[in-house]
């Protein structure tokens, strides 16, 4: 999952399964905690998320940490960079995942319906990519966490008691590394979120957006 230029039209993303019936192994779990694979490992299987979530990171050359990305039911982790894993993948919340061959993004396997679905999803994989560096580039710390939360709620937020809650599995230095602020700086804007009735936060690891209009708004820079 990558924090998008998100639009005025932002909709909910459904939990979304290959088509394909022909994978080739059965389905992985994996506990909180452990990972599962390393930067400069040899690819051999891409993953699809059923359930839980993952975190894709590297280690810069002066030793900070940059969150790449965040694992959701229904992505692909695992793509090649020169047949090597360019992240290390961590689980943060125990995860069903669903393994397909690397040959299957490549050649195919004789499953053309699933080979042009990883394709697919690698393609919006790098859009996505592109998208989250222009945030990362363009946006306040405000807009910054706003946007996070916004995808967040379009895609695992759950409607309790009229308002919409979001569970971050993870901490606050990881959201910090993932959208390139300190970790003092999110908390600050979370509180300042919660001050101005945004939102409320129920504990550490669950949001609940209380006007997500005016958090959209927020997200698009828009101080009005």
């Amino acid at each position: 999952m990558y924090v998008t230029i998100l639009s005025d039209e932002t909709t909910r993303k459904p939990f979304r399964t290959l088509s394909s019936t022909t994978a080739r192994s059965p389905e992985a779990y994996l506990r909180a905690g452990s990972y599962l694979y390393f930067e400069g490992d040899s690819v051999d299987w891409l993953y699809q998320v059923k359930t839980g979530v993952l975190r894709l990171t590297r280690m810069l050359e002066d030793g900070r940490r940059q969150v790449i990305a965040f694992g959701y039911p229904g992505d692909i982790v695992g793509f090649p960079s020169d047949g090597l894993h360019h992240t290390d993948c961590e689980v943060l919340v125990d995860s069903h995942l669903q393994p397909y061959r690397r040959s299957m993004l490549e050649r195919g396997d004789g499953d053309p319906d699933l080979h042009r679905e990883l394709l697919q999803a690698a393609l919006r994989e790098i859009s996505a990519m592109q998208d989250h560096f222009m945030m990362l580039g363009r946006k306040s710390a405000v807009e910054k966490v706003a946007s996070f939360l916004c995808v967040l709620t379009d895609r695992v937020g759950q409607e309790v008691a009229g308002h919409v809650q979001v569970a971050l599995p993870m901490g606050r230095g990881d959201i910090a590394d993932f959208l390139g602020l300190t970790t003092e700086t999110v908390s600050r804007t979370l509180t300042q979120l919660r001050k101005t009735g945004v939102i409320a936060i129920d504990n550490i690891h669950t949001v609940i957006v209380l006007q997500p209009t005016a958090l959209i708004s927020l997200s698009l820079g828009d101080r009005g």
